[in-house]
């Protein structure tokens, strides 16, 4: 598990890497930070027993837009983005009150766009927290019962993802992505637990970009 991390850190810094190197054009405008940020929402989970729901935001740090011509006529054009991104989301189980969960993710989103809006995207949040939500709990206290307070278990949870997607141009919903998710909690128990979720859903922009008129 550790190696699938490093592999993906070594493939993002070399991608940022390359973003001055000669071979594109690096782009630089004056979009304003609403231009900037994309907001998501989606369905968060794996069908067959947690269900859950991921909202959140990703802000365009780096672009990087290479243009070539077609031996065919017309242009290919590849756009690599570097973008934050954090997230809020929830799971819940249908059959059991013991398997609910609230979590958060913060990290670096590498994502390529071809000419015809297909997307490719890498997702590290190494900053990431999840607390699971137990139902109606007691402890006994100095022989006596009380109910505890907001029960459950807090734990670090970084996650990784790889994702597809389809990027619309000129519009305020801007794309559809879906991603397949890694999770890790730790500890659990003596080690760490890793969990699998699926996530669908889509990306608006409150305002369009003027990147896209002019470049796209």
């Amino acid at each position: 598990m550790k190696k699938t991390f490093l592999c993906c850190i070594c493939f993002i810094s070399f991608q940022i890497h390359a973003q001055f190197t000669p071979e594109g054009k690096q782009v630089k405008d004056t979009l304003s930070f609403l231009e900037r940020t994309e907001f998501k929402a989606g369905y968060f989970g794996n069908i067959l027993w947690n269900q859950g729901l991921n909202v959140g935001a990703e802000y365009l740090w780096k672009e990087k837009i290479k243009i070539k011509e077609r031996k065919r006529g017309g242009q290919k054009r590849i756009s690599n983005q570097f973008l934050f991104n954090g997230s809020l989301g929830f799971t819940f189980n249908p059959s059991t009150t013991t398997d609910t969960g609230v979590f958060t993710h913060y990290g670096l989103i590498w994502r390529r766009t071809n000419t015809k809006g297909k997307q490719f995207s890498i997702t590290l949040n190494p900053l990431g927290y999840y607390r699971s939500i137990l139902p109606e709990t007691y402890e006994v206290k100095n022989d006596r019962v009380e109910r505890v307070f907001f029960p459950g278990r807090s734990y670090y949870a970084p996650s990784m993802s790889i994702g597809f997607g389809k990027f619309r141009k000129n519009k305020k919903l801007t794309g559809r992505y879906f991603n397949i998710n890694l999770m890790l909690q730790t500890p659990y128990n003596a080690g760490t637990l890793p969990s699998v979720f699926l996530e669908y859903g889509y990306r608006f922009n409150f305002k369009k970009k003027k990147r896209d008129a002019n470049n796209n």
